[in-house]
């Protein structure tokens, strides 16, 4: 039987030093040879699948490309073509190479997708970014789209399945009790149920998620960049270090975390990579040297789950004189409460290095973290404040109090790391410091269920002091997602000066030192299905938010088998010049 499309293909990896080559992942149904060939120019590449779980996977890489060029390129396996898809209504999905130099970069953001429903069901949630992003571009081939899209976490929400996975999963083993072969049972002693367990139960969520046909399509043409985030594997991943001893104490949950990580590793992480890293990565070597690479990429999510330091999850890319570090916040962790910080030292030293390196070769430094930097400062100075009393500060009845805390209310963003936030602060004013600094640095984050900007203020004294270079903080979510009215009041009132008394009370009965700067909200908050767009040209930078809106006399139900994107429009809510001060 010929080999068939299973999933992809997607666009990941665009060369924007030499834009010569890019990189294509597949997924096929069995072994076989996965193949690119381009329409113009010769250009192409093949690769044979490798084999994880009873899955088979290509990241193919394409040479022989040309810079400044645009060329439509189809898949084939075993030397059948299989995309496009036969009956596709979307135009081909096409290679753009950037000029060199390149004279602007185009990047779109955001994170936390739940699925859209299939065409005809109502979407609770109003219209998904992406999806209306997908049904602009197709509809209109002469739009200008991103070079790259970012996506900041939660790509897949492992323990808030949709009805079709709970149905799938049903199917697949009694939700109501633990499953035969690993006897899951949640935290709480009730049988995991509809969460997902092992990794053909994440498949499950990629395919559910990526062969949506408007997503498929985008992502089989704008070259994508990706992280995890907490749902990704749990809600709270890593929050706290009793957090994570309750969970290896129950029998489910070393399963789960592994299925979480390789599901990962093949389905996000390898795309983030150059063809240069590809050929490095012993990981990656040792998979496609056997018939079978899972006990390969078991042995290694294994040893990264259990030190942190043994992987790397963070990464780097350079689009012209467009700098991104896409920065690990989940998995690098140091949970010690005498030690407690963001990244272990060996990932700070990374990102330290990659942030200094060459100063003078970039214009904008991005840094993408899913967790915001900084917060509305209510937010802020209470979770500075939890992180105290969760580590003894006022005696052992609070830190019993502030552990509980913090788990309800999901305290564990850079702020609740202060020693890191603190270094975050750091290194970002070196970075924006001396006559070769940026232009701007802005760090890229979602999570919080809505938009906004912040800026920050360096005080020396009473003079203003800190980096040459403008720093934002962008923060963007959901792109398919909601936040009930409650948590958007809440938000609302950690900006005001109100909050911000509170926040400062709330630091003092927690002894928390005073941070050496300041930041206040420039635009925002927005909350809706929405993308950031950064513009970048020479030193110069602007940015626009869109949201997704039902056009007008369309319903989100029954329409008909045409396009859910087509029912929604992308409508801009702010476009700022981000060299003008606020």
């Amino acid at each position: 039987m010929a080999a068939g499309l299973r999933l992809g293909p997607l666009l990941r990896h665009v060369d924007r030093e030499a834009g010569d080559a890019a990189t294509v992942w597949v997924e096929a149904d069995r072994p076989c040879t996965a193949e690119v060939r381009c329409e113009e120019g010769g250009a192409g590449g093949s690769s044979r699948t490798f084999h994880i779980e009873g899955h088979h996977y290509a990241l193919v890489t394409v040479t022989g490309l040309r810079p400044g060029s645009e060329t439509a390129y189809e898949v084939l396996l075993d030397g059948r073509r299989v995309w496009p898809l036969e009956d596709s209504r979307f135009p081909p999905s096409t290679i753009r190479t950037p000029s060199i130099p390149a004279a602007e970069v185009r990047v779109s953001f955001g994170s936390c997708r739940w699925t859209a429903p299939p065409a005809g069901e109502r979407d609770p949630v109003g219209p998904d970014a992406l999806d209306t992003l997908a049904a602009g571009l197709a509809a209109d081939p002469t739009a200008v789209r991103p070079d790259v899209l970012i996506l900041l976490g939660d790509q897949v929400y492992a323990d808030e399945t949709s009805k079709a996975t709970r149905r799938w999963l049903a199917a697949r083993r009694d939700l109501r009790e633990p499953s035969p072969s690993s006897r899951l049972r949640s935290s709480r002693g009730d049988p995991i149920g509809a969460e997902v367990a092992d990794y053909e139960e994440y498949t499950r969520l990629y395919y559910e998620s990526w062969l949506d046909p408007e997503v498929r399509w985008l992502l089989s043409t704008v070259p994508s960049c990706m992280i995890f985030d907490d749902h990704d594997v749990i809600d709270d991943w890593n929050t706290s270090a009793s957090w994570l001893a309750e969970m290896r104490a129950t029998p489910w949950w070393r399963e789960r975390v592994l299925s979480g990580l390789m599901s990962y590793w093949v389905y996000q992480h390898l795309g983030n990579l150059s063809p240069a890293e590809l050929a490095a990565d012993e990981l990656y070597a040792a998979v496609r040297s056997t018939p079978d690479g899972t006990d390969a990429l078991r042995r290694f999510s294994a040893q990264a789950d259990a030190d942190p330091a043994c992987a790397r999850w963070s990464y780097r890319r350079d689009f012209g004189r467009v700098r991104l570090l896409m920065v690990d916040t989940r998995a690098a962790r140091v949970l010690d409460e005498g030690n407690r910080a963001m990244l272990h030292d060996a990932e700070a030293q990374w990102v330290h290095d990659q942030a200094l390196e060459d100063p003078g070769s970039y214009d904008h430094l991005l840094i993408g973290t899913s967790l915001p930097w900084l917060l509305p400062p209510l937010i802020h100075d209470a979770e500075g404040w939890n992180a105290a009393l969760c580590r003894g500060e006022r005696g052992a009845q609070w830190e019993r109090f502030g552990e509980d805390l913090r788990r309800r209310s999901d305290l564990e963003h850079w702020a609740a790391f202060p020693a890191s936030f603190e270094w975050l602060t750091g290194l970002i004013e070196k970075a924006g410091s001396g006559p070769a600094a940026p232009a701007t640095i802005c760090v890229l984050s979602g999570d919080v269920h809505h938009a906004y900007v912040a800026e920050p203020t360096w005080l020396d004294g009473r003079v203003e002091a800190g980096p040459a270079a403008r720093v934002l903080q962008l923060t963007c979510s959901p792109v398919h997602n909601r936040i009930p009215r409650s948590i958007r009041l809440g938000f609302r009132f950690g900006w005001s000066g109100t909050g911000r008394r509170l926040g400062r009370f709330l630091a003092r009965h927690g002894r928390v030192d005073t941070p050496r700067i300041d930041w206040r909200k420039t635009s925002g908050p927005w909350f809706g299905n929405q993308l950031m767009t950064l513009t970048l040209r020479g030193r110069s930078a602007a940015l626009r938010l869109d949201q997704a809106r039902a056009k007008r006399g369309w319903s989100l139900v029954g329409n008909g088998g045409r396009s859910r994107g087509a029912g929604a429009r992308l409508a801009a809510v702010l476009e700022r010049d981000l060299t003008e001060r606020q």
